[in-house]
């Protein structure tokens, strides 16, 4: 079991015919409010990997992930005993290079993609909506993300 609190996220993002880049949102299960792929660490798991496995499920995603984080948000994630619990999520930015027409959590999710901006504005964490308009400008300038298209 993953330690109390601690989540994995993946950030899939893509540039667009015109080089802008744009980032893969998903619905959450139960509120429909717009996040990213995320889920709690798994035994035996990189935390960079599970974030990928996560990704296939809830976005029918594939692609190259980092193995080191482009940032953290906090959330309350509510339990299905209705009681929050406060967490951090570790948010790993992935290149899609696949979107699967089906996949495991297809009938229980929306996934659509965004420019950075309109993504910052549709979640409500707001130290998400900050790392998301922080791609805005010149995010192949952001070593995280320049490493992993180097890697390609």
């Amino acid at each position: 079991m993953a330690k109390k609190g601690e989540q994995i996220a993946a950030l899939p993002l893509r540039w667009d015919e015109d080089g802008k880049l744009e980032v893969l949102m998903v619905t959450s299960r139960g509120t429909g409010r717009w996040i990213v792929p995320k889920g709690w660490e798994m035994d035996n798991t990189k935390p960079w990997k599970a974030a990928s496995i996560e990704a296939l499920e809830e976005a029918g995603i594939k692609g190259r992930i980092s193995r080191d984080v482009i940032g953290t948000y906090k959330y309350n994630k509510v339990l299905d005993n209705g009681k929050p619990l406060p967490c951090v999520v570790r948010v790993y930015p992935m290149i899609v290079e696949k979107l699967k027409r089906d996949w495991k959590e297809r009938k229980q999710r929306t996934r659509r993609w965004f420019t950075p901006k309109a993504a910052a504005r549709r979640v409500q964490e707001k130290q998400l909506a900050k790392m998301l308009r922080s791609l805005d400008r010149k995010p192949r300038k952001q070593p995280v993300i320049r490493e992993l298209l180097k890697a390609s």
